[in-house]
């Protein structure tokens, strides 16, 4: 099915019309029948941002986050978890399963992912989120209408490596609900930070009981033995780490991963942060020295992709490593706001270059999106640029062709090159919030509620000698619900 459905999204995707981008969105998806309610998440409120401070503590005044972790693994461990942090996952011979980053906004950007996600994962023996499975805080008491409601009906365990923001409630949440585990004993933190950081949620147990129903059957169920872990298969291992609040790695789960690293099959690495990222690289430090690059890149490890959450869009990047490629992915696009793709500027990094480099949204449409967004915003008309428009001048500004044909000519006037400039398109010092930076503090202005969402998952098929790696599209709009549309596809060998 997955085959027949990959070779149909190819012609329906936005690489090949405003249509398969969900510009001409004739119907809304069913998605709006499964959220629970209208009210959706807004960062629009000074209550979330402020359940939200963690993030600028730890920056300010150091992240406990390691220190934490090693007391949630010590009780696991004496609890008798496996000491190599296995997942007894439904993995043998040939499989498949998903990956959703970012997912747990609750709001209708989450839910528009469900159908495709469902249709296409049907026959996938596992899902796997990576990076913030909640916002804005992890808290155990927010799981039911941000995790278990929306895949209530997707029938295989679910496993996940915690974002920063599962973080701020001191991962008391994601150890509950995905590692069945207690609270932790309270430790006095004195100083400013003890006094301003944000203390784990009591979770309600008859609530979170209740939770736990939407996804009870016994073929949905799935214990996992930490914040990181290891998922074997004949063909493969998928190890996940925990990168916390700061995106360091501490000194036992750096000991660990260099250990399971040692095994002689290919893998992939599942992290809470990308390592290349908007023509970046930003490898997760290890507390040691070095970083999860260094293992990722050892050759005697075998690692064929690392996939990462947090930023909110899809990007690819093929490294060469030696005399291989590694397959370097962001996935962060299955629930939350979209972070822009259209300040990622002309890919040149680590050798590979913009012809090689893939995207969702395209570059075009996020601008365009972006445009819209803030004209409507602003009551501001002349910001507004139309898809063929954006795309036009990101390609003038790339300086390749774009990537979908505009429908006929297109004349670039000074009206729209200045909205594009004032939108990020290019380097500007005055500019609206729709870059990283931006997001960081005003990721509310960001948010919406109606399609296109440009949101996507991954499907990775594994068999003895490929793993094939499709990112598919979830706009919100009913044509790509019932045929999801694919926007990437790339094929590695595992012999």
């Amino acid at each position: 099915m997955v085959d027949v459905a990959a070779e149909r999204g190819k012609q329906l995707s936005s690489r090949t019309s405003e249509e398969g981008a969900g510009w001409t969105c004739a119907q809304i998806g069913t998605f709006a029948q499964l959220r629970p309610d209208k009210r959706g998440f807004s960062w629009l409120n000074l209550r979330t941002l402020w359940r939200s401070r963690n993030e600028v503590l730890a920056g300010l005044l150091g992240d406990p986050s390691g220190e934490v972790r090693a007391r949630w693994v010590a009780a696991q461990k004496a609890r008798g978890a496996d000491p190599d942090f296995q997942v007894k996952a439904p993995a043998g011979g040939d499989f498949s399963f998903l990956v959703l980053g970012d997912t747990g906004e609750g709001d209708a950007s989450q839910y528009a992912v469900v159908p495709g996600m469902l249709r296409i994962g049907e026959d996938t023996s596992f899902a796997v989120i990576a990076s913030d499975v909640i916002y804005p805080t992890g808290s155990g008491n927010e799981y039911g209408d941000k995790f278990f409601r929306p895949y209530k009906d997707y029938d295989a365990p679910i496993y996940a490596v915690p974002g920063n923001h599962d973080w701020y409630d001191g991962l008391g949440g994601f150890m509950r609900v995905f590692c069945d585990a207690a609270p932790l004993k309270p430790k006095p933190d004195r100083g400013l930070r003890g006094l301003l950081w944000r203390k784990p949620e009591t979770i309600d147990e008859t609530r979170l009981t209740e939770a736990r129903s939407l996804r009870g059957k016994p073929s949905q169920q799935a214990e996992q033995p930490g914040p990181y872990w290891v998922i074997e298969s004949d063909a493969l291992l998928i190890v996940g780490v925990d990168t916390g609040i700061r995106n360091v790695i501490d000194r036992e789960q750096t000991a660990w991963l260099r250990r399971v690293s040692r095994d002689p099959r290919p893998k992939i690495l599942v992290t809470g942060k990308p390592i290349y990222t908007a023509n970046a690289y930003k490898p997760s430090a290890l507390e040691d020295g070095g970083t999860i690059d260094d293992i990722v890149r050892d050759p005697a490890h075998r690692y064929v992709a690392a996939i990462g959450g947090d930023v909110h869009n899809y990007q690819r990047y093929p490294v060469k490593v030696g005399d291989r490629v590694i397959q370097y992915v962001v996935t962060g696009g299955a629930g939350a706001f979209m972070h822009a793709t259209h300040t990622i500027r002309r890919v040149d990094v680590a050798g590979v270059h913009e012809d090689d480099f893939r995207c969702y949204p395209l570059r075009g449409d996020s601008l365009s999106f972006y445009s819209q967004m803030y004209a409507r915003r602003l009551r501001m008309k002349w910001l507004r640029l139309t898809p063929d428009e954006a795309a036009c001048i990101m390609a003038e500004q790339i300086g390749n062709q774009p990537v979908r044909s505009p429908s006929g000519p297109v004349p670039l006037t000074r009206r729209m090159r200045w909205a594009a400039r004032l939108l990020g398109s290019w380097p500007w010092p005055l500019r609206l919030p729709v870059d990283r930076v931006f997001h960081r503090y005003l990721s509310e202005l960001s948010d919406w509620d109606t399609p296109p969402f440009f949101k996507q998952f991954l499907h990775v098929a594994v068999t003895s000698q490929e793993l094939t790696l499709r990112c598919f599209a979830a706009t919100g709009c009913l044509a790509q619900e019932l045929q999801p549309p694919l926007e990437d596809e790339v094929r590695i060998s595992l012999a």
